[in-house]
């Protein structure tokens, strides 16, 4: 091919105005030089000119000129296939790798490391050996980038971390990179404790420590919930002076948050020297689990400190919503999103079906859904939640079965939200249906959660003996949730012996259980049992354990007040009781007669 094929026009794109202006500046900054500058061969030229292609992101450009190119050595090559792996293009550049083989040009170390990158990228276990074997038959795996890339693509793509290990373990020098990767390997599969060992391993050995091997091993003892380490930890990266590092100082402020360290985090957020978008939804996130009004407080004081919410904000926030239940306030957000445009983001979608559904606004989380273009699992698996929580059973069944025409495989998750939607309208027989449609259908092996969900489904029926039944068969030993739920469904079928021996159950595997104290003595004091009731009785304020009371709260106009029972707190007790006083009057003129059986003795023990 000549050369004048090579630089003729008609064969590739035009150079872009932003890559000729590059080359034109390195051309005036030569001119302009008094230093001899040795002329660089065509071969050179081009494929210093498909880098530039490359660094902008310009894939097509650089592949014509490549393609262009008669005399190709492993640099451009080489060059060619990291642009493809760095723009996640990994099949095209494992696809380039092969053809180089065959022009029996011998790869180098950076084309290997780049392949196996682009093995990790494809999750190609079996293609990244095959590159191992070809390293060590070129003499070439020695090489730092080679090994650090290995233990990369093992850590990623292996059904465990061991040959990654054994990689690391013969390694002749070891990097910042080496170390981090391994500890990002052990962190990124759930192994947080053998993160940590990597990463204690590498301060006996005074290795040299980054800002990103301090951020890995921050994230592994958040992963374990072990704060001591972390605030270790902590102490380090401010005797390494990297106190003004927001990658470093965003991860120790998610640690705090997730390990409960609500008034650590808050003090450390106003500590930080710096802070972006991540560090004010990190606050936020972590506020909305526990405290979600002063969720919602950071983020009005967000907007004043100039930062403006994206995706990640709103959804955090429209839990906090959610969790407070208070509508206006998510009306107010939803408006937000629309003005920013953010309403075609599916994730804020899905989060406003359940922030409607837990404002009780069924109806504006099916308009949502409803007015939704792109529908996901969690889209289908939100609505389903939301209709059977306000008791349509029957519209979550209907949803079940367009989700599964629409081509979307249900998952374990949505067979709960369907069996408890048939549980809470008293759909014994389809619950019990999509109960075997999922070990049939869709070999859903069902967990301690879902045999949880048809216990209930049968006891809120009163099929307490069918229930039972399903308990004996399970094929592992069940749970204090599964013996709870059969309890609760004896308590209210007035079952006392199979009662009796659910609670026992239940109490065997978790002794502090007090709910199950608590029906336990509610059952002997049904029966007149009134020694076994104080004997329970005893039992529970020996413990010291009370029964965590239920909550209730109502928005009255922009206020929201909230209640527990018994509670004799707040300026508006006196309406409350003023107006249950006018309900009781209207029952009593009705003729209604109160089943008192259905009242828990010793109500104040429990409040």
């Amino acid at each position: 091919m000549s050369s004048k094929k090579l630089l003729s026009i008609t064969h590739f794109h035009p150079i872009p105005p932003i890559i000729r202006n590059s080359l034109q500046l390195v051309q005036n900054t030569c001119t302009q030089s008094n230093a001899p500058v040795q002329p660089l061969c065509p071969s050179h030229l081009a494929t210093n000119l498909m880098k530039s292609f490359l660094q902008k992101g310009l894939i097509g450009e650089a592949r014509a000129l490549f393609d262009e190119m008669p005399d190709k050595d492993v640099v451009t090559w080489t060059a060619m296939i990291s642009g493809y792996t760095h723009c996640n293009y990994h099949t095209h550049a494992w696809s380039l790798f092969y053809e180089m083989l065959k022009t029996e040009i011998d790869p180098n170390a950076y084309t290997m490391s780049n392949v196996l990158k682009a093995c990790k990228g494809m999750n190609r276990l079996a293609f990244g050996a095959l590159v191992h074997g070809m390293a060590i038959k070129h003499g070439i795996q020695g090489s730092i980038y080679v090994d650090n890339a290995l233990m990369d693509m093992y850590a990623t793509c292996g059904a465990s971390m061991d040959k990654a290990c054994m990689v690391f373990l013969h390694l002749k020098e070891r990097n910042a990179v080496s170390w981090t990767t391994m500890i990002a390997g052990y962190t990124h599969r759930g192994d947080g404790h053998g993160g940590l060992q990597i990463f204690r391993q590498m301060l006996r050995e005074e290795a040299e420590l980054n800002p990103y091997s301090f951020s890995i091993a921050v994230r592994a003892c958040t992963s374990i919930g072990s704060l001591a380490f972390g605030q270790q930890i902590h102490t380090a990266v401010t005797k390494c002076g990297l106190e003004s590092n927001l990658p470093v100082t965003n991860t120790i402020l998610d640690m705090y948050c997730r390990c409960g360290c609500l008034s650590e985090a808050n003090q450390y957020f106003h500590e930080m020297i710096h802070k972006d978008l991540i560090t004010w939804n990190t606050l936020i996130a972590g506020y909305e689990r526990s405290d979600p009004s002063e969720s919602l407080y950071i983020f009005s004081l967000m907007d004043s400190e100039g930062f403006s919410p994206n995706c990640f904000t709103f959804t955090s926030v429209l839990a906090a919503c959610a969790n407070l239940a208070i509508l206006n306030c998510g009306q107010q957000v939803h408006g937000g999103i629309i003005c920013r445009g953010l309403n075609r983001n599916l994730e804020l979608s899905n989060a406003l079906i359940d922030m409607y559904a837990k404002c009780g606004n069924i109806n504006d989380s099916h308009k949502v859904f409803s007015e939704l273009s792109e529908r996901n699992l969690v889209t289908w698996t939100s609505i389903m939640i939301a209709y059977g929580a306000h008791g349509y059973g029957k519209e979550a069944v209907v949803m079940f079965d367009e989700m599964v025409r629409s081509g979307i495989r249900p998952d374990r998750i949505v067979f709960m939200a369907v069996l408890s939607a048939c549980s809470h309208a008293g759909l014994v027989d389809e619950g019990l249906r999509y109960f075997k449609t999922m070990m049939g259908d869709y070999s859903i092996t069902p967990d301690q959660e879902i045999y949880g969900c048809v216990v209930d489904l049968l006891g809120r029926a009163g099929r307490v003996e069918e229930a039972y039944q399903l308990i004996q068969s399970m094929p592992f030993k069940p749970d204090e949730s599964v013996w709870g739920a059969l309890l609760g469904a004896c308590k209210e079928h007035r079952h006392p012996n199979l009662g009796k021996l659910a609670a026992e159950r239940a109490l065997d595997l978790r002794p502090n259980m007090v709910g199950a104290y608590l029906m336990l003595s509610n059952i002997y004091a049904s029966e007149g049992k009134w020694g076994e009731f104080a004997k329970m009785r005893k039992m529970m304020r020996g413990m010291g354990s009370k029964k965590e009371v239920g909550r209730s709260w109502i928005q009255v106009r922009d206020h929201v007040y909230s209640f527990v029972v018994g509670d004799r707190t707040g300026h508006q007790v006196k309406f409350v009781n003023g107006v249950l006083e006018l309900l009781i009057w209207h029952m009593e003129e009705t003729g209604y007669i109160p089943d008192i059986d259905c009242f828990e003795y010793d109500l104040e023990d429990v409040t």
